[in-house]
């Protein structure tokens, strides 16, 4: 673990891998440091914004105290938000053909499983979703694509996502939902938070 301070009113928090990083994150959302004002994961940092006054090496103690031992299980009260897939991706069959199955069997283990938002990045509402089992694991197209529309499902390096916005990406699209992402009316605005639980399912929303 390392600690970095980021300003006058925050500080870094540097993990040697994603379980210790999601182990934090757990422990500090269930019992959080005083004068945190947020908690912002990412894949192997912590981001802690801090009360005006608070002493950010005063957390030092705190934060290596804290268990980094991966949770074995989400929250039981994690929200769980469905999200409805039409399966026709330009990358489908390139993505069978890497994992030598058939594309319905990657339709099959994409909604097969459980899916946890480790963080938010990229651009606003996109969520870097882990799965259950690592049987999807395949890499980023060669060549990025200049522009993907919203709504694309998306596969790369062991994890899924959708494309919140019309952006570049070079993840490999393998669906398309029209379940809104991102809504700045909305609050909060991004439908995925860390923590959120995502079940892909086969079939057009309703």
């Amino acid at each position: 673990m390392r600690l970095l301070p980021v300003g006058e009113q925050a500080l870094l928090v540097e993990l040697d891998e994603p379980g210790h990083r999601r182990a934090l994150t757990a422990a500090l959302h269930a019992e959080p440091p005083p004068g945190v004002r947020e908690i912002v994961p990412a894949s192997r940092t912590v981001l802690l914004v801090l009360d005006p006054g608070v002493d950010p090496s005063a957390l030092a103690d705190d934060l290596r105290g804290r268990p980094l031992e991966t949770p074995t299980a989400p929250a039981a009260d994690a929200p769980t938000v469905t999200v409805p897939v039409t399966y026709d991706g330009p990358d489908l069959a390139e993505v069978a053909t890497l994992l030598d199955v058939s594309p319905e069997e990657v339709v099959r283990r994409h909604t097969a499983q459980t899916w946890a938002c480790e963080f938010l990045g990229f651009t606003p509402g996109f969520g870097y979703l882990s799965g259950e089992r690592d049987d999807l694991a395949v890499p980023r197209r060669d060549t990025p694509r200049t522009r993907i529309p919203a709504g694309s499902v998306a596969l790369a390096a062991g994890l899924s996502a959708v494309y919140p916005s019309d952006s570049p990406g070079g993840w490999q699209i393998v669906g398309r939902t029209d379940v809104t992402l991102f809504d700045p009316d909305r609050d909060p605005p991004s439908l995925l938070q860390p923590g959120t639980l995502v079940r892909f399912t086969d079939g057009e929303a309703p």
